[in-house]
């Protein structure tokens, strides 16, 4: 990025694009496998992947203002205490009914 551009370079739209694709292609592979229990870890590591680019260059939270990346950061934090509370919860009562 140059010092008078606001934001950044076609160039890195067509990377993120590019490595998007990619990762949309690796999704569609990692479905046809058969994994066992990996198989939601990859895809959702895939997603997750997918939905940090999308935010940081899509939605200009990288190139913005640093309180948009805070922000979202904290967004992210809140969503997992959420995530993580409502686990300790479910995992913590007695056996799962059959």
């Amino acid at each position: 990025m140059t010092p008078h551009s606001h934001g950044p370079s076609v160039g890195l739209y067509v990377g993120v694009f590019l490595a998007l694709l990619f990762l949309t292609a690796a999704t569609v592979r990692a479905a046809e496998l058969d994994l066992g229990a990996m198989n939601n870890v990859v895809m959702l590591g895939i997603a997750v992947t997918k939905a940090t680019l999308v935010v940081l260059f899509f939605m200009h939270v990288w190139y913005g203002p640093r309180l948009n990346l805070t922000l979202a950061i904290g967004g992210v934090a809140w969503l997992a205490l959420l995530i993580g509370f409502t686990l300790a919860d479910v995992l913590t009562r007695g056996g799962f009914p059959s």
